[in-house]
C-alpha cells in the first residue's frame, strides 16, 4: 500500500513576531500539527513548509507528491504568491485533499475553491468553545465524544459567507453565545476538503487531543480516492474517426 504523504504549511509569521506565540509554538504551529498527525498516524509520511521557503515550500514537484495538504494562514494572505495558488488549486482538482485551518478560511487558495467571500464575524474574547459533533457517523468525528471544550479560543460567528457544505460535521458554541460552522466539507474536482475553525495562535489548541483528532482523522478522511488529470481538447479534435456519416 503507498504511504501516504502530507504537508503541514504554514505562513510562520506570529511565531516569529510574537512571544507569546512562540512560547505556545516554540517549534511553529506547522510543527506542533505535524507532530499530532504523527502521533495518530505514525503510517503517515508527514511534513512541513513554509512562507519563507523558496516557493513557499510548495514546488510543482513536491505538491505533485501530496496526497494531502493542511494550511494555516493569517497576518500573511497577501504574500502568498498567485502561481502557487494557481499550482495548489491544479493540485486539488486532480484529487489531493486540502483540510484549511482557523484563520485560514480568508486564504487565497480556499476562498478561490469556495468561489464567495468567506468573511465571517469575530471576536478575540479569551472565551470557551464547544464543539458539538452533529454527524457522529462522519469519519472525521470518529472516536470523539458527543462534544468536546476548549477553554480558551477566538470567537468565530455566523454568517460564514461559504457555499453550503456537501457535509456538516462540526458547530460550535461559544461562551458570548454565537454559533458556528466549525466542520465543513466539500469536493472540487477529485479533491476533498475541509475547513476547521478551532486554532487561533495565542491558544494551545493544537496540542489538545481532540483537536489532534479531528486533523489526523480529516488526514485520512481526505487521502486522494483516484486522480484526474486536464485534457485541454477533445482526443479526436485533430484526428476525427474515419468513417463518420456526412452531415
Amino acid at each position: 500500500m503507498k504511504t501516504l504523504n502530507v504537508v503541514v504549511w504554514n505562513e510562520y509569521l506570529h511565531e516569529t513576531k510574537n512571544d507569546k506565540v512562540a512560547a505556545i509554538y516554540p517549534k511553529g504551529i506547522h510543527q506542533a500539527v505535524a507532530d499530532g498527525i504523527k502521533k495518530l498516524r505514525p503510517e503517515i509520511e508527514v511534513g512541513t513548509a513554509t512562507m519563507q521557503e523558496p516557493e513557499h515550500g510548495l514546488s510543482q514537484e513536491r505538491l505533485a507528491q501530496t496526497d494531502v495538504l493542511l494550511w494555516w494562514g493569517h497576518m500573511g494572505h497577501d504574500k502568498v504568491e498567485d502561481r502557487i495558488v494557481d499550482r495548489v488549486q491544479a493540485r486539488v482538482l486532480q484529487g489531493m485533499g486540502l483540510i484549511v485551518l482557523h484563520s485560514g478560511h480568508f486564504s487565497k487558495i480556499f476562498k478561490r475553491l469556495m468561489g464567495t467571500s468567506c468573511a465571517l464575524k469575530w471576536r478575540e474574547a479569551n472565551e470557551k468553545e464547544r464543539i458539538w459533533v452533529c454527524n457522529p457517523g462522519h469519519p472525521i468525528a470518529a472516536g470523539l465524544p458527543e462534544y468536546f471544550e476548549l477553554p480558551q479560543e477566538e470567537m468565530y460567528g455566523e454568517p460564514f459567507g461559504i457555499p453550503a457544505p456537501e457535509e456538516q460535521v462540526f458547530i460550535s458554541w461559544f461562551a458570548g453565545g454565537e454559533v458556528f460552522r466549525s466542520g465543513c466539507c466539500w469536493r472540487r474536482g477529485n479533491g476533498k476538503i475541509f475547513y476547521f475553525q478551532p486554532g487561533h495562535e495565542t491558544y494551545p489548541t493544537y496540542h489538545d487531543a481532540n483537536i489532534q483528532r479531528v486533523i489526523a482523522n480529516a488526514v485520512a478522511w481526505a487521502a486522494p480516492q483516484g486522480s484526474w488529470e486536464a485534457v485541454m481538447e477533445a482526443p479526436c479534435a485533430k484526428n476525427p474517426p474515419e468513417n463518420l456519416p456526412e452531415k
